[in-house]
């Protein structure tokens, strides 16, 4: 298919009436495109970025992040390894550099045994009561679905097992409480590759972990009947803090430039290593800082790496937050990269989120990229949040979510926040993919003329 033809299919993709996919109207009156911003052909510029755009060395980032550092949970070491990765290597490219800390929530954090010495994955929701030092050992006690009926004066002095469904999960522990119980374990009641994430609210009465249905049928079976216990363990991390890392780069004799963002997070969920969300999107991120560390610009670029941000985005919240009043008046646009590099089948299409739902610079530049370079995966400009475009959109900054999915259904990848989020299950050609795309819609405005 040839580009224009390319592009012209991209774009009938786009204004389908699927999924909430929304496209601006003909006489949209909002942000220039980058092609109406910059004069004559851009093909040539594309092709000193992807030229040297490098898939295997964004590979090889990827499994820096998630096989050598690791799961990277905010306010964690292995998250505080991955900024300093990050920081040393955009210092190295002769960025300006910027290292910002923040407060983040109690970590709740955990570990659950068996009396045979089996460990169990367990994860600890936030509001979850803690032990003692030395974890709480008791035997487990059947408690079904957690209805009071369930529960009998067997309960007093044991950890309830029970099942997920029916009722919430608070009025289950609460129930526990009332009944005696002194912890509970929630498993879940379909077959998840980990452990659920619950919402209890604050202050739960009880100690409170989810596992996985497999691990409590387990449990059901082979400790109850035998009369062995668990230990488990909960404690809260205080005074936490979290980081983001900022390289910036300004353009020579240009006085108040606008200023381009490119971002991502490089924090992972518990026992998530982390490759898909976000290594790929940080690793991508850096690769082209790296392309664009010396073109000549007319634009300030500024390469936001964030963390925090699966416990409620509060890396680019913050971020944003201290932004001053001129610099947000300069800022013309977000390219936020979240889980680009995936080899799931299924994700055969780029979703350019936005959180309205509406084109602005950014999705307008990757579109016009895309229809340059021969991208060969399908651009779907779709609305939603979730990720850290939402920050820089609700600062009044026009932004856009990169991230890989399936058409139609817009799923993501079955091993997203899961153990098995591993770099088994990266695409190189992808990651390259995502570099050429987003580097060369970035280079199409920031670049000199």
């Amino acid at each position: 298919m040839k580009p224009k033809q390319k592009f012209a299919a991209l774009t009938l993709s786009a204004s389908l009436l699927l999924s909430g996919i929304v496209l601006m109207p003909a006489d949209f009156n909002g942000p220039i495109t980058a092609e109406a911003a910059k004069p004559g052909n851009p093909a040539a510029f594309d092709q000193k970025v992807i030229a040297r755009i490098d898939g295997q060395r964004i590979y090889e980032d990827v499994r820096k992040l998630s096989v050598e550092i690791g799961p990277r949970v905010a306010g964690t070491e292995p998250e505080r390894a991955a900024a300093d990765m990050i920081y040393n290597r955009l210092k190295s490219y002769g960025y300006e550099m910027e290292i910002q800390e923040f407060s983040i929530p109690d970590t709740m954090v955990g570990h659950l045994a068996t009396s045979a010495g089996n460990e169990v994955k367990v994860a600890i929701p936030s509001g979850s009561g803690v032990t003692p030092a030395e974890g709480l050992t008791a035997p487990l006690y059947d408690a079904g679905l957690g209805t009071p009926a369930e529960f009998s004066a067997e309960a007093a002095g044991k950890i309830a097992l029970i099942r997920r469904g029916e009722i919430g999960f608070r009025e289950k522990i609460d129930n526990a409480a009332n009944a005696g119980a002194v912890a509970v374990l929630i498993y879940d009641n379909s077959e998840q590759s980990a452990p659920p994430n619950m919402s209890i609210g604050a202050d739960a009465p009880l100690p409170v972990g989810g596992i996985r249905k497999a691990s409590g049928e387990a449990l059901l079976q082979d400790v109850i009947p035998g009369n062995g216990t668990v230990t488990l363990k909960v404690d809260a991390l205080q005074g936490q803090k979290s980081r983001n890392v900022i390289a910036k780069r300004t353009p020579k004799k240009v006085s108040n430039p606008d200023i381009v963002y490119v971002s991502a997070h490089f924090d992972s969920v518990p026992l998530a290593p982390g490759a898909s969300d976000n290594a790929s999107g940080t690793a991508t991120a850096l690769e082209i800082a790296r392309v664009l560390k010396s073109y000549p610009i007319d634009k300030e670029i500024r390469f936001v790496f964030v963390g925090a941000e699966e416990i409620g985005l509060l890396g680019s919240e913050y971020y944003v937050s201290e932004l001053s009043r001129e610099e947000k008046a300069r800022s013309l646009t977000n390219y936020n990269m979240d889980m680009v590099g995936t080899s799931w089948e299924n994700a055969t299409a780029i979703y350019l989120n936005t959180v309205d739902g509406r084109s602005n610079l950014s999705t307008e530049s990757a579109m016009a990229a895309a229809a340059r370079i021969g991208t060969p995966s399908e651009l779907i400009l779709y609305q939603r949040g979730a990720s850290d475009h939402v920050s820089f959109h609700e600062a009044g900054i026009p932004a856009v979510n990169f991230i890989r999915r399936e058409p139609g259904t817009a799923s993501l990848e079955p091993y997203y926040h899961s153990p098995e989020d591993t770099i088994e299950y990266i695409s190189q050609e992808r990651l390259k993919e995502a570099g050429d795309l987003v580097g060369s819609a970035v280079y199409s405005v920031i670049r000199s003329n």
